[in-house]
């Protein structure tokens, strides 16, 4: 996905000083003005001669530049880790993980459910079960554990910085009963020791907040040469707002949330306090 974002980023900055249309980029390739698009927003690997005969366009005739993008672009089709699971991953998720395991910050703010980098095994397993009320134990078990094999992001050197916020609803609706529920608070109150995890909680008692539209997530990718990623999952789908002030919105949201929720200091207190009272 890290490929395929920074060789999109490049084509686009290269067509924009050029002032070429996307519908003549996309002539010159025997391609519709919506590929160009999902060229450039990493959502569609290239083929190395559509980028070759992009680039000759651009007028882009150093040798080392067009080496080293025509070797992003082959890259952009290399198989991640978790196509494996393509199966049980919808087209919409793809993009996601493709991000997702390669940022080095991740912010999110959850309502219904714990993150799914911070769930426990049986936590995940009823979650996915809820979400898939139709699907086999195999394809459930399938589904769990690509979750947890993404948990590793958290764990691997140097390691992704998350920073979460969750409602305390969440934290209160006992997913997979009573038992399955006290191991997840247990297991947040363990994360809150690594230094690479910031855990706040958002309490009834704050009242209103600046994400009541639901669920967010803003990713980071290592560099500051590429945008940040924000993902709104839904029901069946997800969105991927990409314009610069849609960006900008929801980080403003992101950062008003964590001054909102209780203190990352707080949040042990909390938990074992929830704790107690499940």
């Amino acid at each position: 996905m890290v490929p395929r974002l920074a060789l999109g980023a490049r084509l686009r900055r290269l067509r924009e000083e050029r002032h070429i249309s996307p519908e003549a980029a996309g002539h010159v390739i025997r391609a519709s003005r919506s590929k160009i698009s999902r060229m450039e927003g990493g959502r569609h690997g290239c083929k190395p001669r559509d980028v070759a005969d992009l680039l000759t366009l651009y007028g882009v005739t150093d040798e080392a530049e067009r080496a080293s993008l025509l070797t992003l672009a082959e890259q952009t089709n290399t198989p991640a880790w978790w196509q494996y699971y393509n199966d049980v991953v919808p087209a919409w998720m793809q993009n996601y993980l493709g991000v997702e395991q390669a940022a080095s910050l991740i912010r999110c703010f959850e309502v219904q459910r714990v993150p799914g980098l911070l769930q426990t095994r049986d936590y995940a397993w009823a979650s996915v079960r809820l979400a898939h009320p139709g699907a086999t134990a195999g394809e459930i078990d399938r589904r769990v554990t690509l979750r947890m094999t993404r948990q590793r992001i958290l764990h691997r050197q140097p390691a992704t910085r998350l920073w979460a916020v969750i409602d305390e609803a969440a934290l209160r609706r006992p997913v997979g009963g009573i038992r399955t529920m006290r191991a997840q608070l247990r297991h947040l109150i363990e994360i809150c020791r690594l230094p690479q995890v910031s855990l706040q909680i958002m309490p009834f008692l704050a009242g209103g907040h600046a994400a009541e539209g639901g669920p967010v997530t803003i990713l980071r990718l290592p560099g500051g040469q590429l945008p940040d990623v924000v993902y709104l999952e839904q029901l069946a789908t997800a969105l991927y707002p990409d314009k610069p002030a849609e960006i900008e919105c929801y980080w403003d949201a992101m950062n008003r949330l964590v001054v909102e929720a209780a203190s990352p200091d707080e949040t042990p207190t909390i938990l074992h306090r929830i704790l107690q009272e499940t």
